[in-house]
């Protein structure tokens, strides 16, 4: 079922999806602050103290992603440099269980497809649930940059429901602030001009992103 979605309730559901992300870190630092009020023992200041400055740089990071994956970030039709979409790759995966790697040339990039591989890094964590690498490999085109993500780990699949989120076809033909990460990824890509596909092959879940025919 073709899903019919307002403008309004698109940004509502990515705003609850980006507000789900930053609250547990937020969370954290609030709770270091209560124990460094509370308790005078100087152990458990360390721990808040520790506590706070993890906390708080994984809220950095998650909140430099999201500036980039769903926010305006430049004007409109502006290009991004893929070092800086790099740069908060790496960051907010400091806070994930599988490793990020970021392999092809530094270019400036239509900002759409900037925010369309930030997304499906997103997604790729969802592939390998236990932890293991993603690897990002971009691909300088004439037609336009491409991108393949390799995702490698114990029990690594397609997430369930993906496909059809990323075609804007879900099931019930609704969305929810859990899936409405994937079918952005699936607007940001017909927007770009890209064609996605994902498949499986034992332990390894491969993402392509390339220019449409």
């Amino acid at each position: 079922m073709t899903l019919n979605i307002s403008a309004h309730e698109l940004a509502a559901l990515l705003c609850s999806r980006i507000c789900h992300d930053i609250i547990s870190p937020v969370g954290a630092i609030t709770n270091g602050l209560e124990v460094l009020e509370e308790d005078g023992a100087e152990d458990m200041r360390e721990f808040a103290m520790d506590l706070i400055h993890k906390s708080a740089r994984q809220a950095s990071a998650k909140l430099q992603f999201a500036r980039i994956a769903f926010g305006a970030a430049g004007s409109v039709g502006a290009d991004i440099d893929t070092g800086d979409a790099e740069s908060v790759a790496k960051g907010y995966m400091l806070s994930e269980k599988a490793d990020l790697s970021w392999e092809g040339p530094r270019l400036l990039v239509p900002k759409n497809r900037v925010k369309l591989v930030l997304n499906l890094i997103l997604i790729s964590i969802s592939a390998v649930p236990r932890g293991g690498t993603i690897a990002v490999r971009l691909e300088d085109n004439e037609k336009g940059a491409e991108f393949v993500i390799e995702c490698t780990g114990p029990h690594a699949r397609i997430p369930n429901g993906v496909e059809a989120l990323l075609d804007g076809t879900p099931p019930d033909g609704t969305v929810d602030a859990h899936s409405i990460q994937p079918v952005y990824t699936g607007i940001l890509a017909r927007e770009a001009g890209i064609k996605l596909s994902m498949s499986i092959e034992g332990e390894q879940v491969r993402i392509e992103a390339r220019n449409a025919a």
